[in-house]
């Protein structure tokens, strides 16, 4: 899919609006796939306050990303605008503390 400019500024400025935005399927209350519970999980463990962004309400938001990122698969984490990844990256990233250590860096 190719992203139209009007697409990828919605983008830019979700992404721009918080320090860790995570798009992912459903919320942070409710889940709606393992991959993005189990990130929502590692967040919850490490930080009190992030943005969430469910892709199921905006399929607009859903395949745009996925172009935005040059990456396939929901969930995805940016730290302060910066693609970090998505579930296995940030378990693994978790794992090693690298993780924390992002986070709680200054910017």
């Amino acid at each position: 899919m190719s992203l139209d400019d009007p697409t990828r500024q919605r983008l830019q400025s979700i992404i721009d609006s918080g320090t860790v935005v995570l798009f992912m399927k459903g919320n942070r209350q409710m889940p709606q796939c393992g991959f993005s519970a189990q990130v929502v999980r590692i967040l919850d463990s490490l930080i009190p306050d992030y943005t969430t962004v469910d892709v199921l309400a905006d399929s607009e938001v859903r395949h745009g990303i996925k172009a935005y990122s040059s990456w396939p698969t929901i969930p995805q984490l940016y730290l302060r605008g910066e693609f970090v990844g998505g579930c296995d990256i940030v378990t693994e990233m978790y794992q090693s503390g690298e993780l924390r250590n992002a986070l709680t860096s200054p910017a």
